[in-house]
């Protein structure tokens, strides 16, 4: 029986790609991603009408924030739960099956026009469930009870799934609704949590490495802390009263709390390496989006989408990006330096975010911001397919 998690890997002698959890998960989020991109502007323009109960927008936004943040979240989780717990990470088919389960909610989704209302619901939400009692097993069985609020967030998310679904289903708007809003909180709340941690971390063993005297703050402290509770606060106000002139108050106040929180990390220090300056970049745009919202709001702006794409394409897609490329270089055992492809990567997503927010002025722009997205992240199925269908090798 395998006593550690290579030999464990080394056991499994079925595809590389269900080897660990990251494998199969970033690889075929980063395809779905670029693929519903290229399904859903040509269905925006009435080029094409897609077989799904949702409307072309509302599809769109839950496949990216649903589909495949979801499927991030369950390769960054099962890569990084055994090394909370000590515990073996999942591999072989059991794994198999529970990307097939995410598989399966993909294409229920897309197809539930044609099918019974409820059965594409269904299938979508087993598979977070499915993922979250997993989790909860390792952290209970590890007694690691410090990542229980990862699992709350989990929680929360499957929970805004799940509203996205039923305002669908009852005709509402699910693009705009309180579904959207709350699984987009919890996702900024998951980066502001988790980022937390990784980020100050990082930094402060490149800049060691690199004998740089620089050091950021450690992750964590008192104040991270009351920024990450007053965030709750903030957040839950936004779901809730998401037009309000006080709410946008309050997030000018929250995209100021973190602006802070992030100097605090040395992030000028961090220049030199594509894989480090991408997480603080990624992290910026929390701060950057809550200004933007706040803004809107402020301004009594009802029209709060391109504000809106800086938390969603940028902090989410920046940041998961950010994780796919270090992560999948570190557990194949690559060296941890970004090279030009995986720069250009960075920058398309980059320029996408910023198309994306001028298309609130000028419509044609986001055309431009598709492209980029689409270049981006089939720039990473391609840049990283390899590394993450073959075994690491030996050594």
């Amino acid at each position: 029986m395998a006593k550690t998690s290579a030999e464990q890997m080394r056991a499994w002698q079925g595809p590389a790609l269900f080897s660990f959890g990251f494998r199969p998960f970033f690889l075929f989020g980063a395809l779905w991603v670029a693929l519903a991109m290229l399904l859903w502007l040509p269905a925006l323009s009435g080029a094409i009408s897609l077989p799904t109960r949702f409307d072309p927008v509302s599809w769109h936004a839950h496949e990216f924030l649903f589909g495949y943040l979801g499927a991030v979240l369950a390769g960054f989780l099962l890569t990084a739960v055994p090394n909370w717990t000590g515990r073996l990470p999942m591999v072989g088919w059991s794994l198999a099956v529970l990307f097939a389960l995410w598989v399966a909610g993909r294409v229920a989704v897309l197809i539930s026009g044609h099918l019974p209302a409820a059965v594409a619901p269904v299938i979508d939400l087993s598979f977070p469930l499915v993922l979250g009692c997993l989790i909860l097993r390792e952290i209970v069985a590890g007694r690691n009870w410090r990542n229980l609020v990862v699992l709350g967030l989990l929680a929360v998310f499957s929970l805004a799934n799940g509203i996205f679904h039923v305002e669908a289903l009852t005709g509402a708007y699910a693009a705009q609704g309180i579904g959207l809003r709350l699984g987009l909180a919890t996702g900024i709340m998951m980066i502001a949590v988790i980022g937390g941690r990784i980020i100050p971390s990082f930094t402060r063993n490149w800049l060691a490495k690199a004998n740089d005297p620089a050091r950021p703050a450690p992750p964590m402290q008192r104040f991270d802390k009351l920024v990450l509770l007053g965030s709750i606060a903030i957040l839950t106000l936004w779901v809730i009263r998401p037009l309000e002139v006080q709410t946008g108050v309050a997030l000018i106040l929250f995209g100021g709390l973190h602006l802070v929180r992030q100097a605090r990390w040395t992030p000028l220090h961090t220049l030199q390496e594509p894989l480090l300056w991408v997480l603080h970049a990624a992290y910026l745009f929390i701060p950057l989006g809550a200004l933007a919202l706040g803004l809107d709001q402020i301004k009594g702006n009802p029209d709060t989408a391109g504000a809106q794409h800086v938390w969603m394409a940028g902090a989410i897609g920046a940041m998961t990006l950010a994780v796919m490329t270090r992560a999948s270089l570190g557990h194949t055992g690559q060296t941890l330096t970004g090279n030009r492809a995986t720069l250009a990567i960075y920058l398309c997503l980059f320029g996408s975010v910023l198309a994306r927010y001028l298309g609130t002025v000028h419509p044609s722009m986001t055309h431009l911001s598709g492209a980029l997205w689409l270049a981006a992240f089939a720039g990473f199925a391609l840049a990283y397919g390899p590394l993450l269908l073959r075994r690491k090798p030996e050594k």
